[in-house]
């Protein structure tokens, strides 16, 4: 729905109560309604609008990160304008201090943020490029190319985010196998190393210095969340939980 539930002060207070006895933050998902790649119209002023409600609604919980699909547009140089001209209309009207993460697209169909230069063109016309980051999605990255799911591509995978980037900017991943072969443009989630992309990929992110504060969401059906989480735990090299590596959690989604 376009209209959110309200959150009271005794609901935000019980989120960041219990946030805090986890020790885990969360990171919240836009709505899937939103797209900021419309160039015009009702759905345009309907998405900046919700968009905007969402931030205001990340501070109240306390939430640092609010990840959004970048939008969908058949004309990809008007919608990646589109896109940041949207970011600085939010952005005007809400100075709060959550960031916003563009996630990575699998290029299905008109979406926006397939590569990596897609998402730096929306930052540099973004007036306030400091407020928005990156969330990487492995298996929306391996369906637009990008292949992880070897020890040179994922090298070769992160030299290019880095160089497009800035490896700085990769705030949060979403942990997703693949049902689809590499470049396939197909957004269909797999249990992690049950897919195409496989173990090695994910061996080496959840051991992967640079990305030992960096969270990763699982965004799977709930009945795989705890298959996963111990198959990830599996592979951290026997690292102590919680002490020097990556943190994974399973992805909560609210409207």
């Amino acid at each position: 729905m376009w209209r959110s539930k309200e959150i009271t002060a005794e609901d935000a207070a019980l989120f960041r109560k219990h946030a805090e006895a986890a020790g885990f933050f969360a990171s919240v998902h836009a709505s899937y309604l939103i797209n900021l790649g419309c160039v015009a119209g009702e759905l345009r002023e309907k998405s900046i609008a919700a968009f905007l409600d969402e931030l205001k609604r990340c501070d109240l919980i306390g939430a640092p990160y609010l990840i959004v699909h970048p939008g969908s547009c058949a004309e990809t140089q008007r919608g990646l304008r589109a896109i940041a001209d949207a970011l600085d209309r939010v952005f005007a009207g809400h100075r709060g201090s959550c960031l916003v993460l563009l996630e990575t697209a699998a290029g299905q169909g008109n979406a926006l943020g397939r590569t990596f230069e897609e998402l730096r063109a929306i930052r540099e016309r973004c007036k306030s490029p400091d407020r928005v980051a990156v969330c990487l999605d492995t298996c929306h990255v391996f369906a637009a190319g990008y292949d992880i799911s070897t020890d040179r591509g994922y090298d070769e995978t992160f030299k290019k985010f880095d160089e497009v980037l800035g490896i700085e900017r990769l705030r949060a991943f979403h942990l997703n196998d693949s049902m689809k072969p590499l470049g396939a443009r197909v957004d269909r989630h797999e249990q992690v190393c049950k897919g195409e992309i496989g173990p090695l990929c994910f061996r080496r992110l959840v051991n992967d210095s640079r990305f030992r504060n960096v969270p990763g969401y699982l965004e799977i059906p709930p009945e795989g969340n705890r298959s996963c989480l111990l198959r990830l735990k599996r592979l951290r090299e026997g690292a102590r939980q919680g002490k020097g590596r990556p943190r994974v959690a399973s992805g909560v989604r609210p409207g």
